[in-house]
């Protein structure tokens, strides 16, 4: 009977992730929400939540995609601070739907965070037999630039985590 190993490098990526998402949620950085987020991954792990996380983690494109998030919160930070801050309101919101590339679709919860987190823009729905995201706009006529954004976004997810190689053996 073959194991999966229970600390791989994508596993401990997962649970870092997922401590860094409570983080956020609350809204704050602490050592109760750092230990409050180790004690919820640590259950849902021993409970084996979720799909197994096999396959390699790739340095180069997880710290792009890390990059492209971060630029992505301080761009859209400014843009809707200025929003706020301008007397007029020039606000056209909308909700659109994307499809998510079938490359991708593995990816969706990383995808569903790292859209999320931003200012100006929110996942409302998700089809997840579709890959469809729904999401809510400040400005209708950024859908196009948003659709690319999604889709570069997702390229960099896949890129930073492919799936497990199927001829490779599972170390037991």
């Amino acid at each position: 009977m073959s194991r999966r190993p229970v600390w791989s490098a994508r596993r401990l990526l997962a649970g870092g992730a997922l401590v860094l998402a409570w983080c956020v949620l609350w809204g704050d950085v602490s050592a109760a929400n750092l230990l409050s987020g180790l004690l919820v991954v640590l259950l849902l792990g021993r409970l084996r939540v979720g799909p197994a996380v096999a396959g390699p983690v790739r340095l180069v494109p997880l710290v792009q995609f890390a990059w492209f998030v971060l630029v992505d919160l301080v761009v859209s930070t400014g843009a809707v601070a200025r929003e706020i801050l301008t007397p007029t309101d020039s606000t056209e919101e909308a909700i659109i739907a994307v499809a998510v590339p079938a490359s991708a679709r593995r990816h969706l919860l990383l995808l569903l965070i790292a859209i999320t987190v931003t200012p100006g823009t929110a996942v409302v729905d998700t089809d997840g037999e579709r890959g469809t995201l729904y999401l809510h706009l400040l400005h209708c006529d950024r859908q196009a630039a948003v659709t690319a954004h999604i889709d570069r976004l997702a390229a960099l997810a896949g890129a930073a985590l492919p799936p497990p190689d199927p001829t490779r053996e599972v170390p037991s």
